[in-house]
């Protein structure tokens, strides 16, 4: 199946959730290429930023399944080059 390159970004602001959101990413980790976690305790938020490579349902998927989480916003961009094999 066709796959494309993309970055997500979270904004987690109820810490309730961290645990059920890292599941979630660990669930989807065979696409996951980096991941990266910034904790902004200034504001009591968390930033976090995954570059994933899987077909477009697979990530427009996990944005579903981590934007109902309560207090995550989620945010994603797509690459136009398509290509390669989940």
């Amino acid at each position: 199946m066709e796959t494309r390159v993309a970055v997500m970004s979270m904004i987690v602001e109820n810490s309730d959730t961290v645990e059920t959101l890292n599941g979630l990413l660990h669930e989807y980790g065979q696409y996951i290429i980096g991941r990266m976690g910034i904790p902004y305790r200034a504001r009591d938020i968390n930033i976090i930023s995954i570059a994933i490579d899987a077909p477009q349902d697979t990530i427009s998927a996990l944005a579903g399944r981590i934007g109902s989480l309560s207090g995550v916003s989620v945010k994603t961009a797509f690459s136009n080059q398509k290509g390669g094999t989940a």
